[in-house]
């Protein structure tokens, strides 16, 4: 079996392997509350409850 003669730099590397591992955009999920989209298992920021319960409070412009 043909072996590298030569150590590939970490920039090359680098540049073949993100062609491998593309980003996804992140899924939102609607707020039960307020219905405005929120990421998953995380705090509504608009309206500050977390499944079901007050968690932080949001200021009303």
């Amino acid at each position: 079996m043909p072996n590298p003669k030569h150590k590939h730099s970490r920039a090359r590397r680098d540049k073949r392997r993100t062609q491998k591992m593309r980003i996804t955009p992140p899924s939102f999920s609607t707020c039960p509350q307020c219905h405005e989209p929120k990421l998953p298992h995380y705090t509504c920021l608009n309206c500050g409850t977390y499944k079901g319960m007050d968690v932080i409070a949001v200021e009303e412009a």
